[in-house]
């Protein structure tokens, strides 16, 4: 299964999971392991076939369609500085959920009505990210960059929140079922938050705070930001909506642990601790509006949403 979702991985790491599976197999009666790896391949074509019917098969070689033009009036997401990307993934919010009856189940409501009024709710909200990030503090930018997690720098949001489930089970000594059991609940709350907040991005294509900044507020504003615009709309943010459905499955399996998120320690980058899974999400939920990438709505919006999913994640029956 793990090579099937790597298809165009390098050598060197396609030779690590090859070592990974002599050492788990290691040691084991051979009758056992011929069955075992029986029984896993016939899991792994159920699996495999199941996903290949979802929406998002190989996703990875269709991010930019060519053929998606976005919506065009005012207050509407257009490509963003510096490097004015097209629309990533704009279909991904329909494909199909894994534990969501739909993805507009969680539906966290409209965003502020977009208005260049400087009296308007949709202007404060503006304000407010330029006045942050232009009043940035050390500790706020050390918020924003821990959180940032870039594709093709570190392991993506997801791949932090898979990250600190690792760390977890490692400081518990937990067993393998137990990992089994985690790795999955997490794996499919991820999964249906970023569909979920996919479906919400392309649904209301709002404009994001660099754009409407420059337009309305101060055409010089955000060179550099702290971190970098993604290439996709507004209003939920992403960071929010799976750190909270993360958030939400790891206290249901965990209960309130108090923890130290190692995470980026090979990057230079100091861990940072929590006294809960809900405080981190609450902190990498925030670290948008530290970067500019964010109005507060679309932040507070996005962890109510994403609570919502790992709610109904955290409820599905795992065990015997």
């Amino acid at each position: 299964m793990t090579r099937s979702l790597f298809p165009t991985a390098p050598a060197a790491l396609l030779a690590e999971i090859d070592l990974l599976e002599e050492h788990l197999n290691g040691g084991v009666p051979r009758g056992i392991l011929r069955r075992s790896m029986e029984r896993g391949r016939e899991i792994a074509a159920t699996i495999d076939a199941w996903a290949r019917v979802d929406g998002g098969h190989a996703g990875y070689q269709r991010n930019f369609p060519t053929g998606y033009v976005p919506p065009a009036g005012p207050g509407l997401w257009v490509p963003t500085a510096p490097g004015f990307l097209p629309a990533l993934q704009p279909y991904w919010g329909g494909n199909r959920c894994m534990a969501l009856d739909s993805s507009l189940a969680c539906d966290p409501g409209s965003p502020p009505p977009f208005s260049t009024d400087p009296q308007s709710a949709f202007f404060a909200e503006a304000i407010e990210v330029y006045e942050t990030v232009n009043g940035l503090t050390a500790a706020q930018r050390e918020i924003a960059l821990f959180w940032s997690d870039d594709p093709g720098q570190t392991a993506t949001p997801p791949g932090h929140s898979v990250s600190i489930l690792g760390q977890i089970l490692r400081s518990q000594d937990r067993s393998l079922a137990d990992a089994a059991v985690a790795y999955a609940r997490l794996g499919i709350a991820v999964c249906d938050a970023f569909i979920a907040c996919w479906r919400i991005k392309y649904l209301h294509n709002l404009v994001r705070p660099i754009t409407y900044i420059r337009s309305h507020v101060d055409p010089t504003w955000g060179d550099p930001l702290p971190v970098t615009t993604p290439p996709f709309p507004e209003f939920t943010s992403g960071h929010s909506v799976q750190s909270a459905a993360a958030a939400e499955v790891l206290t249901a399996t965990f209960g309130q642990v108090a923890f130290i998120d190692h995470t980026h320690d090979a990057r230079g980058l100091a861990p940072r601790s929590f006294g809960s899974f809900s405080a981190f999400a609450d902190e990498a939920a925030i670290s948008r509006l530290y970067g500019g990438i964010h109005y507060r709505a679309a932040i507070e919006r996005g962890l109510a949403q994403g609570r919502c999913v790992g709610s109904v994640v955290a409820a599905l029956p795992m065990r015997r």
